[in-house]
């Protein structure tokens, strides 16, 4: 059975740090594009970072420069460190990976097939 389980949700206060692990499992992850999403109260599901099966990665420009996504094939897990947090990026966290293929729209949530159940980010002082 094909699964993504997140972690590292929390509670950090403004201009902190956190770290969130998806792991994959029932499949590799090695030949799957990959990605977070997010989506806050009352707000559309928004595509933060994805990184493709070749390495091409994607920001939201409002996480640009703060935010880094990186894959580890050999543990078949993904990360997404996020710094210089700001109120505005508290949001349910998702993880979501998709067979590669050819004309992908590499951070469009319909493109992805597998969902994790998420995690909650709030950023509060």
């Amino acid at each position: 059975q094909l699964q993504l389980v997140e972690s590292g949700g929390g509670l950090v206060q403004p201009g902190g740090s956190l770290r969130l692990s998806c792991a994959a499992s029932g499949f590799t992850l090695d030949y799957f594009n990959i990605g977070w999403f997010r989506q806050a109260p009352g707000k559309e599901r928004e595509g933060v970072s994805c990184i493709s099966s070749s390495g091409s990665t994607n920001y939201a420009d409002s996480v640009k420069g703060r935010f880094t996504i990186s894959r580890d094939n050999a543990k078949n897990t993904m990360y997404l460190q996020m710094n210089s947090l700001k109120p505005e990026d508290t949001a349910i966290y998702f993880c979501a990976a998709a067979p590669a293929r050819l004309l992908f729209r590499l951070c469009v949530s319909s493109e992805y097939a597998y969902w994790g159940p998420g995690t909650q980010v709030t950023v509060s002082s």
